[in-house]
């Protein structure tokens, strides 16, 4: 996983297109291993069991190791493939899609499916809440009540939200960074207080990157 970290599903939806009077309704979940999605995808083809297809595709894994796609009675690559393709460009992951269709009585031919396919995906995932996961350091940031203001406003000048503070004697402020980023923040704050802060590693987790966040 680089930098910059996954995108992911937080919410799935559901889109729908019109080509020819064929309607090709595209149905988006997040799913965490190809048990699921094959799962998904049964469920789909059962409540969509009238339908002429119901085509699927999905990406599973931090790296995108697993790939599948089905035509489902279309011509080949006219309806699978273009589905996965637009999942790739979007940089999904641990997604899969079902594109129901019902046909409307006028080909569309091999050009006209796979754009309407990819359409429909692209519809469906206009629908659905899309975040970037990413790989985050949670740390405990020890301070006495004198450093306490710095640490805030050098906290806050970084875009760092506390998630929980804890007041006794010292204060606790815990945070959830991203990795590639905790090690900078710290060096700031040692400098900041003169030393004196302490930080204290409590893991690693992944965790949704709420400012990188889009509907």
């Amino acid at each position: 996983m680089d930098g910059q970290g996954l995108r992911v599903l937080l919410e799935g939806g559901q889109g729908e297109v019109v080509e020819k009077k064929s309607r090709f309704i595209a149905t988006l979940r997040r799913t965490e291993s190809e048990e699921e999605a094959n799962a998904f995808i049964g469920e789909m083809k059962k409540k969509y069991w009238d339908a002429s297809h119901n085509c699927s595709a999905f990406v599973i894994g931090r790296r995108g190791e697993l790939k599948r796609c089905s035509d489902d009675g279309e011509p080949g690559g006219t309806a699978g493939r273009p589905m996965l393709e637009t999942l790739l460009g979007e940089g999904l992951h641990n997604v899969t899609v079902v594109v129901t269709r019902y046909f409307g009585g006028t080909l569309l031919g091999t050009g006209g499916l796979a754009r309407a396919y990819a359409r429909a995906v692209k519809e469906g995932l206009a629908q659905c809440k899309v975040g970037v996961e990413r790989l985050g350091l949670e740390a405990c940031v020890w301070t006495d009540y004198n450093d306490l203001g710095r640490i805030q406003y050098l906290l806050g000048q970084n875009g760092v939200v506390p998630i929980d503070s804890v007041y006794t004697d010292k204060v606790c402020l815990k945070l959830l960074i991203p990795l590639e980023e905790a090690e900078a923040l710290r060096l700031k704050l040692v400098e900041a207080t003169g030393g004196r802060v302490k930080w204290e590693k409590s893991g690693e987790y992944y965790f949704v990157d709420k400012d990188r966040m889009k509907s």
